[in-house]
């Protein structure tokens, strides 16, 4: 079982940068592919970005490529998500989540086993 906190969120202008972090319990991050999702009101949860467990290769969605970075600290159990030129319409809640496909980096929400509460960014114009 892991948990998984997301905290970092909150009110920033257009052209602000934010950096979200998700600490996880247990003993077996390092294997689990972690990802970033949004979900604005009335809308599907959005895949913004995921990190593999192993290699640490990364995959993005062309929403946020150039704009977002993830990385993660193993050693910290903790993953990122840096957001820079911020867009009102990245205004959502922010979740992290995990996945027991070890190895993979999966994009879609039914591949993800573990999920945060989720973190409010809001983006002013």
């Amino acid at each position: 079982q892991v948990q998984l906190v997301e905290s970092g969120g909150g009110l920033v202008q257009a052209g602000g940068s934010l950096r979200l972090s998700c600490a996880a319990s247990g003993r077996t991050f390092s294997s689990y592919p972690m990802a970033w999702f949004r979900q604005a009101p009335g809308k599907e949860r959005e895949f913004l970005s995921v990190i593999s467990s192993s290699s640490g290769s990364t995959r993005y969605a062309d929403s946020v490529r150039g704009r977002f970075t993830i990385s993660r600290d193993n050693a910290k159990n903790t993953v990122y998500l840096q957001m820079n030129s911020l867009k009102p319409e990245d205004t959502a809640v922010y979740y992290c989540a995990a996945s027991r496909l070890s190895g993979s980096r999966p994009r879609t929400v039914y591949e993800y086993d573990y999920w945060g509460q989720g973190t409010q960014v809001t983006v002013s114009s």
